[in-house]
């Protein structure tokens, strides 16, 4: 005959004050961790106690009871009731509910308490934090409920907002949190499971390459049509800003680029229509031009509109304001926010007053016109005073009409017109017909020999040589037409046919164009006084100003289809003299610049170059697109230089083989973690890491032990 199952009896469970509770020295835990005992103690005031306490009997030396108690599990829970008693929040004897265990290990309870104690999944407290929100908490107050801040809870929310299906898929350990994350970055739904759907046949689903995915058809915040436009009135306009809540985005990214490049078209005809009310020729209307777009037009020579009486006065009161800010606090290392601020505001506002449009003569700004643009800042750029070739009026004729030999021998003529006696000794009488300039084959054979020993003369004096080729420049580089000179100097100042990514925007363009600016404002506007400027000129700027239009000519492009590798071998001598370092005008490789535009043979080259064979095996592995952009992030501020950039004689960044694992930078360890399967162990470990993070902002009751 079977017997009976012996019925499992329940420990007892009664209130006992708070004044007969001890911690037992038995409590397993020992290393602190989760939610602080101030947090608990406030969460217990808010939703009084949700979980009992498990306690002993404290026993004499002969087994009879105390009438005090231990408690072998729910110390912190004990902790937080005991600040809260001396805070005098809570009575000394409040009856406290708890378990009483009798038998066995007092360790066994505490050990089993804490091992057998299921964690919240996180996706649990994400659909909670839901659950407040849908019946009406603001994210403030589930912050507050939760002890958590606002930022927590909007990732939290975020993440409870991806696809059913993704989050089904994450329920299943079918991907990590870190991936999880990723997916925040764009809130379409379809758009996620597209992702998702193509990370399925792809052997790299690093949490890098979703958002990449999710965010290739987007424009980033810092992008300048975005900064140009603003996001107000993006977003105004029916326009989504992806954000990423869990790590650094510059602002995020723009996902409508067609209602983007809408705004930005119709802001710009905007200004363009009142710059064109200043009655200029043409308008040209461009979010950017490429480098060079000015080349071969000549632009005006306006003038400063001197400041009225009032602006004057405001200039001088905001120069006096900033004299006196920046000597309050000379010495200071930190300024006040309010102060930096300030300094802001009048910097931008007496800049606004020095830097007004110049004025033009009005006939002139009829036949020329201006570009509308953006700058590299996201402010409107507009460039005004270009004169095309085609509205040029027509070049007056020296010498009422003539040119050249012609203007010579009229110049002759003239000069002999005055007295009839020394021009009968000079030239033979004629008979009827008047006097006739002299022949053009005399006068070449004149000018043969003054050009001869003009060269002689010239070629004697150095400093006057100097002047004449500078003259000569100068004309070409600053002025229409460079006829006002008897010297066959050219300079041909080429335009980049072929734009590289950024050009126009680079630091490099911003600083040859200020200096030309520079040069514009101090040479005369008619090239007739041009002569006696530059005559006028120090040494010391007639050289500068040499080397600027001489730097005009250079062309270093290679060219595909046309071929010049003397030129080339030049700009390399060039560079060497200059001691040209490419690092230190700004370029990088970068995935745009050249790391995702060449083969893979390439890209290991350079990684291998700059941080050793063991870095460059450890991403050959990789696709293209995932190598260019590890490879980027290794040779962020490596100096790495690709072979067309290096100038001759500088040294190549090279480094030394590393002797252990243990002894690679940072980056390549974690390239290595990935490449061998450590990555997702890295991520794991994160995933744990946020995991806990999640149960200890849970309730008390959970996160207790």
């Amino acid at each position: 005959m079977a017997t009976a199952a012996k019925k499992i009896t329940l420990s007892s469970s009664r209130d006992i004050p708070f004044n007969q509770l001890v911690i037992s020295q038995a409590n397993v835990r020992r290393i602190k961790a989760g939610v602080s005992i101030e947090e608990l103690a406030e969460d217990i005031a808010r939703r009084t106690l949700l979980q009992s306490i498990t306690v002993r009997p404290v026993r004499d030396a002969d087994g009879n009871e105390t009438g005090m108690f231990e408690i072998p599990a729910g110390g912190r829970r004990y902790r937080a009731l005991e600040l809260l008693v001396k805070q005098k929040r809570l009575a000394k004897n409040a009856p406290v509910p708890c378990v009483i265990r009798e038998g066995g290990l007092a360790e066994e309870d505490s050990l089993a308490e804490n091992i057998q104690r299921a964690p919240l999944h996180p996706l649990d407290q994400f659909r909670a934090f839901l659950a407040f929100r849908e019946k009406g908490m603001s994210e403030e107050e589930i912050a507050a409920n939760q002890f958590v801040s606002v930022s927590v809870v909007k990732q939290r929310l975020r993440l409870a907002s991806i696809s059913p299906k993704l989050l089904d898929v994450y329920a299943d350990d079918g991907m990590t949190l870190d991936q999880l994350m990723a997916f925040t970055v764009n809130g379409d739904h379809e758009r996620q499971e597209q992702v998702f759907e193509r990370l399925a046949q792809s052997y790299n689903k690093e949490p890098h390459i979703i958002r990449r995915m999710l965010t290739e058809a987007a424009v980033r915040v810092v992008d300048k049509r975005a900064q140009f436009v603003g996001l107000d009135a993006y977003a105004e306009a029916g326009g989504v800003v992806m954000r990423d809540l869990f790590q650094g985005d510059d602002g995020g990214w723009l996902q409508d680029i067609g209602l983007l490049e809408t705004l930005v078209a119709e802001k710009l005809q905007l200004q363009s229509d009142a710059i064109s009310a200043e009655g200029w020729k043409w308008i040209d209307v461009a979010p950017d031009f490429p480098y060079g777009h000015t080349y071969g037009l000549r632009r005006l020579r306006g003038e400063q509109p001197a400041l009225t009486e009032s602006e004057q006065s405001a200039r001088d009161a905001l120069q006096a304001e900033l004299d006196g800010l920046e000597e309050t606090y000379a010495d200071a290392d930190d300024l006040p926010e309010e102060v930096d601020e300030r300094l802001g505001e009048i910097e931008t506002a007496i800049s606004a007053l020095d830097d007004r449009p110049e004025v033009f003569d009005p006939e002139e700004i009829g036949r020329a016109g201006a570009f509308v643009s953006i700058d590299a800042s996201g402010n409107l750029k507009v460039e005004r005073g270009y004169v095309r070739p085609e509205d040029e009026r027509p070049v007056e004729a020296e010498a009422d009409g003539e040119t050249g030999a012609d203007a010579v021998a009229a110049r002759t003529e003239r000069e002999v017109d005055g007295s009839s006696a020394e021009i009968e000794t000079a030239l033979e009488p004629e008979e009827d017909d008047g006097l006739k300039p002299i022949p053009d084959r005399l006068m070449t054979e004149l000018t043969a020999h003054r050009t001869l020993a003009l060269r002689h003369a010239l070629g004697e004096q150095p400093d006057v040589a100097f002047l004449a080729a500078l003259h000569a420049l100068t004309l070409r580089a600053f002025y229409r037409y460079g006829s006002d000179t008897c010297l066959e100097l050219d300079l041909k100042i080429i335009s980049f046919g072929t734009q590289a990514p950024g050009l126009s925007d680079s630091s490099m363009a911003a600083a040859v164009d200020a200096r030309h600016q520079s040069w514009v404002a101090v040479l005369p506007k008619g090239p007739g006084d041009l002569w006696d400027a530059l005559q006028a000129f120090e040494n010391d700027s007639r050289q500068a100003l040499y080397a600027h239009c001489v730097s005009l000519s250079v062309n270093a492009i290679y060219e595909a289809y046309n071929r010049r590798p003397r030129a080339l071998a030049h700009a390399d001598q060039l560079a060497q003299a200059v001691d040209l370092d490419m690092v230190a005008a700004g370029w990088v490789p970068t995935v745009d610049t050249y790391l995702g535009r060449v083969t893979k043979a390439l890209i290991l080259a350079s990684v291998r170059e700059a941080k050793g064979t063991r870095a460059g095996d450890r991403i050959e592995h990789l696709k293209k697109g995932d190598m260019a952009e590890k490879a980027q992030e290794l040779l962020a501020a490596s100096g790495w230089l690709p072979n067309p950039l290096r100038t001759p004689g500088r040294p190549v960044v090279a480094v030394a083989e590393p002797a252990s694992t243990a002894t690679g930078s940072s980056v390549d360890q974690q390239v290595e973690e990935m490449a061998e399967g450590g990555g997702e162990r890295a991520m794991a470990e994160t995933e744990l890491q946020i995991e806990d993070e999640a149960d200890e902002i849970d309730t008390h009751a959970v996160a207790a032990e």
